[in-house]
């Protein structure tokens, strides 16, 4: 009996993952990402540009906090254009590409993400000069991108679309102010299966994100399946005055799909909110 024991745990340890190597493994950026979406570029280590804060182990992998904190305002001689947020091992890498002004105030984004597997996710910074750079966080999470929507699909297609703004209580003329966006939305991945039929659900997910203040571009976004359903984004943006914050979003469509988990580019929601500084 005793011998047995010394076996199983013998196996076990053998049959375990690697771990150490899956947080250094940069297989998937050097030879797949980094080609595709930075292609001949250099990238710097961006410590001293922007910080990424991830959980180390998700509570759950449909729900990951993910923020990019840039470490300077922005202005026009020096500021954040793009960040491109990656995670190497889920389905479809790229969680989005979010664009910023000058008028953005502060490059700084949150979210909540699918992980689908153990997996790096990056934030790349490009600067208003081209210069790219790049900090990385090992998230521990299994099977974000197949979890189950949730308990009532169908209510959740009742409010799609609706959307909210919530700002600081103490919002201050010419000063970076926080704003948060909330959409109603269940972002299907393609990969999830209806609790009911057994059948995967076609994709349907927000692909792109615009707001603007006083029609001034502020945040830019194309996105795709790991963004969360319900998405929530925190931004920055500078009141100047008395404006309208506004809020358009575009999602993929599934009443004429391409394929069975393929959808067409769907509609397009709009939401405003007025900003008295």
């Amino acid at each position: 009996m005793k011998i047995q024991k010394i076996v199983l745990c013998f196996m076990a340890v053998f049959a375990m993952p690697n771990l150490s190597y899956a947080a250094t493994d940069e297989t998937i950026w050097n030879q797949v990402l980094q080609p595709q979406f930075f292609a001949g570029k250099t990238i710097q280590q961006g410590d001293a540009v922007i910080q990424l804060t991830a959980p180390v182990r998700a509570e759950d992998p449909a729900l990951v906090p993910i923020k990019v904190t840039a470490s300077f305002n922005q202005s026009k001689d020096k500021y954040i254009k793009r960040i491109v947020l990656l995670i190497d091992k889920n389905p479809v890498p790229l969680i989005g590409e979010f664009e910023f002004t000058p008028d953005s105030g502060k490059a700084d984004i949150a979210m909540r993400v699918r992980v689908n597997t153990y997996s790096y996710i990056r934030a790349i910074a490009e600067m208003n000069n081209g210069d790219l750079f790049m900090v990385k966080k090992f998230v521990k999470a299994s099977g974000g991108c197949s979890a189950p929507i949730g308990a009532d699909y169908d209510a959740a297609m009742q409010r799609l679309g609706k959307m909210k703004f919530r700002l600081d209580d103490d919002i201050q003329d010419g000063k970076p102010t926080m704003a948060q966006l909330l959409i109603s939305h269940p972002n299907v991945t393609g990969m999830q299966m209806d609790q009911v039929t057994r059948f995967t659900r076609r994709a349907h997910f927000i692909k792109q994100i615009k707001v603007s203040f006083n029609d001034k571009p502020i945040l830019t976004a194309k996105t795709d399946i790991a963004i969360s359903s319900d998405p929530n984004f925190r931004f920055y943006f500078v009141p100047t005055q008395k404006g309208e914050l506004k809020a358009e979003i575009t999602d993929t469509s599934c009443e004429s799909p391409v394929s069975r988990n393929v959808c067409q580019p769907g509609k397009t929601y709009t939401q405003s909110y007025t900003v008295s500084p």
